[in-house]
């Protein structure tokens, strides 16, 4: 029987205003969400986690809603009336029950004190920061090997016949 992918609950604002890279682009909340949900699907496929994102949405009108981006990566924006923690809470608790392990990515204090009577494991978001980029690197490494750039410099007549190379010598001689 193959090892249950264990579960990442990500309090997407919270990670948003504690990451320096996401900080900077707080005024465009749309691009910051959008870069997170890249980062953490990157990690997820890599490191083979469930990934859940949840993002507060509590001044909307609307319901709860759900983008599952592939199999192991969901997009949650609450709903009318919830909060991202109230949701954290919740998913928490319905998965540690299913049997699975859980880690809940969040630095607020008392998020951290209900998810652990949940069960489930706490990561600060700055060290959960330290963990991703740890993954980017390998995957660099490993996917993209080293790269090198050539120390001499390649010029188009390098790869020119010497031909050719005369004849355009001379028509920028002709323009000077």
């Amino acid at each position: 029987m193959s090892k249950k992918w264990e579960h990442y609950i990500i309090d997407g604002y919270n990670v948003i205003n504690s990451w320096p890279e996401l900080i900077r682009l707080r005024g465009d909340l749309s691009e910051a969400r959008d870069q997170l949900v890249h980062m953490l699907t990157e990690y997820g496929s890599y490191e083979k986690y469930d990934i859940i994102v949840v993002f507060d949405a509590m001044f909307t009108e609307d319901d709860e809603h759900r983008e599952q981006l592939n199999d192991h990566m969901l997009v949650i924006y609450t709903g009318a009336g919830e909060t991202a923690d109230s949701c954290i809470e919740r998913l928490s608790y319905e998965l540690v029950r299913q049997g699975r392990e859980v880690h809940v990515v969040t630095s607020d204090g008392a998020e951290q004190s209900v998810v652990l009577g949940a069960g489930a494991y706490r990561i600060p978001s700055l060290e959960f920061r330290k963990f991703v980029r740890r993954t980017r690197k390998n995957i660099q490494k490993e996917y993209l090997g080293k790269v090198t750039t050539p120390v001499i410099r390649m010029e188009v007549q390098d790869r020119l016949d010497a031909d050719t190379v005369k004849k355009m010598d001379a028509l920028r001689k002709l323009h000077h």
